[in-house]
């Protein structure tokens, strides 16, 4: 019921809110400060553990940093207790798209990506886990990913020049590859489960999502060299009849995710293929999509 209603608000009102929001929440990481109530990486540590996450584990990370409460150094004290969880057979991937709000209007601007320079706007812990040394980033004008770790390069390394950002070649649809898991810390379905779109590239879809426009980016790569790629980009009208949230009772019915507290933040903890096998067959058997998370028909409306 809320989403519903704020998706009916007008963008001004929302914006509006994003704000208030923002404000009450940033008091109340200064009042944690002032009193030291804050997380330490070793709690940290044991509550990422306590999540699900594993040794070894390829784990990619959609993070609202403020949501967890006053951590003790910040992003990266967080960056340092989920790379220690994940030791060195693991690979920590975090989300590092340019654009701030709609895909299609940050290209209309004509944008150019440059892979070592072009800020993520994907929160605090994106933007600070992008600048550490060593951390691989994929050449990708809207949809790119950071890796670092065993698998970094596997991740990173085929995203440049496929027309649409989720397929075979993405890290996203990688992630599934290598039983990778998907760590929602203090973000929702709607909000941030990118991997939801690799079904839209996995089957053939019935539903318009990618814009008619076809953009024909400008990219700067890790030598200074100017490349062009070609580029799908979803519609902002499909984008805007999103209920990814909705999915959620079926994938913990069907054991793709669990839930868990990390500090203040409610967490999902998802298995990436186990969720693209999902999607695929209810897909099949009932046309569920995140435009039509209870199927083509409402036949799971009750269910």
């Amino acid at each position: 019921m809320k989403d519903a209603i704020l998706r009916l608000l007008p963008q001004p009102i929302l914006e509006l809110l994003k704000r208030i929001k923002k404000y009450f929440r940033n008091r109340k990481l200064a009042t944690q400060k002032n009193n030291q109530q804050y997380l330490t990486k070793e709690e940290l540590i044991i509550q990422i553990k306590n999540s699900g996450v594993v040794n070894g584990d390829h784990l990619l990370v959609h993070c609202a940093l403020s949501k967890i409460g006053y951590i003790n150094g910040g992003a990266l004290t967080l960056i340092d207790a989920l790379l220690e969880v994940i030791g060195p057979e693991g690979t920590l991937l975090m989300p590092a798209f340019p654009a701030k709000g709609r895909n299609k209007d940050y290209l209309l601007e004509q944008s150019v990506f440059d892979v070592k320079s072009t800020p993520s706007q994907m929160g605090i812990a994106s933007e600070t886990f992008r600048k550490i040394q060593g951390v691989k980033r994929s050449f990708h004008p809207t949809d790119s990913i950071c890796a670092f770790g065993k698998e970094a390069d596997y991740f990173t390394n085929t995203h440049f020049g496929n027309i649409t950002p989720y397929n075979e070649y993405s890290p996203f649809r990688k992630l599934c590859n290598k039983n990778g898991k998907i760590l929602m810390l203090g973000t929702t379905l709607n909000g941030a489960c990118t991997n939801l779109h690799t079904l839209e590239d996995a089957v053939i879809f019935k539903y318009p999502v990618y814009d008619d426009k076809i953009f024909n980016v400008r990219m700067i790569d890790h030598f200074g060299i100017v490349h062009t790629m070609e580029t799908k980009v979803h519609n902002p009208v499909w984008s805007a009849k999103r209920n990814c949230d909705a999915l959620k009772p079926l994938f913990e019915k069907e054991n793709v995710l669990s839930n868990a507290m990390i500090g203040e933040a409610k967490c999902m903890l998802i298995d990436a293929n186990r969720m693209l096998e999902v999607m695929i067959e209810y897909y099949n058997r009932y046309g569920v999509t995140m435009y039509t998370p209870f199927g083509t028909n409402n036949e799971l409306i009750n269910s």
